[in-house]
């Protein structure tokens, strides 16, 4: 079965059609957040209802790291190169560091966070998170009660009380995304199905917020996951699988999947393999450009 959908010529400058795409693992009940370790070279994703954070690596295959893992979903790394987590059950920003885990956010003026949800950090160490209530639902870390008024996009640096709001007028704030050059932040907007720009200041705040591309398709997969490659073109999870656009924010053409596709990451040495995390399975595909993983951008 071919899987991909060319809707431009430039779609093959970035995607290698004759790739086959590899099952890693299989049996997962949903699968998110990958994260690639350089040091390790590795693979580290979670299994949100299985609560469970696995890694992976080609010597190993799939290894369980924690378990529970406090429904863990979106995973980066710090500059150390220790594991942050978005937990659902916790419904917090954790760290681990030398095995001991430890929290970073779990408040917004005296109220509980809904349920972190994806997160990206910057050279210059600020974090941005999404906390949409995806986890208070049962079975995702839930049920637990909203205390919040809003799904709101945060900042945070090492050392704050409590997170910073940046914005609270996405409706169901997901994926995170941050441009190589570290000058822009996307943020998709799962409900609204579309990925909003935003223009990080000196100072590590955001401003603007326009809609650049928006995913409608068939079936019930909405936007979710997004990923940018070294020249700014867009890997985007959406309905039908992974949505490739253009620097401009043109349409390329897509990557089909069979089932809800959540997210991806760039691995590998020379990072241009794309690890897959696809409801209960676990793949990866080979492509012709390359992206870069969180340690590669903090130099």
């Amino acid at each position: 079965m071919n899987i991909f959908e060319s809707l431009h010529p430039a779609f093959e400058d970035l995607v290698d059609l004759n790739s086959t795409l590899e099952l890693l693992k299989a049996g997962f009940q949903f699968t998110e957040g990958p994260v690639w370790h350089a040091q390790e070279n590795c693979l580290y994703f979670s299994d949100i209802p299985a609560d469970t954070l696995y890694r992976y690596s080609s010597a190993k295959g799939v290894e369980v790291v924690y378990h529970p893992s406090g429904f863990s979903n979106g995973l980066t790394l710090d500059h150390a190169g220790n594991l942050i987590v978005c937990e659902h059950h916790t419904r917090a920003i954790t760290t681990y560091k030398n095995g001991q885990k430890q929290i970073l956010a779990d408040h917004y003026q005296g109220k509980k966070l809904n349920s972190p949800n994806d997160l990206v950090l910057s050279k210059n160490g600020v974090l941005y998170f999404t906390d949409p209530i995806y986890g208070l639902r049962a079975g995702n870390g839930g049920p637990a009660i909203q205390e919040l008024s809003f799904q709101g996009l945060f900042s945070y640096r090492q050392g704050w009380s409590e997170p910073h709001l940046e914005r609270s007028d996405l409706e169901r704030p997901n994926g995170v995304a941050l441009s190589y050059d570290q000058s822009t932040l996307y943020a998709i907007d799962t409900v609204k199905q579309h990925v909003r720009q935003f223009t990080i200041t000196e100072k590590g705040n955001v401003s603007g917020g326009q809609v650049i591309m928006e995913l409608w398709g068939a079936g019930d997969a909405r936007p979710d996951g997004l990923k940018l490659d070294r020249d700014g073109n867009f890997f985007v999870t959406g309905p039908e699988g992974i949505w490739v656009f253009r620097e401009d924010h043109t349409l390329l053409g897509k990557i089909h999947f069979a089932q809800k596709t959540a997210n991806l990451a760039w691995g590998d040495e020379d990072r241009k393999t794309l690890y897959i995390t696809s409801s209960q399975y676990l793949f990866r595909l080979r492509m012709k450009t390359s992206g870069w993983s969180p340690l590669d951008s903090y130099s």
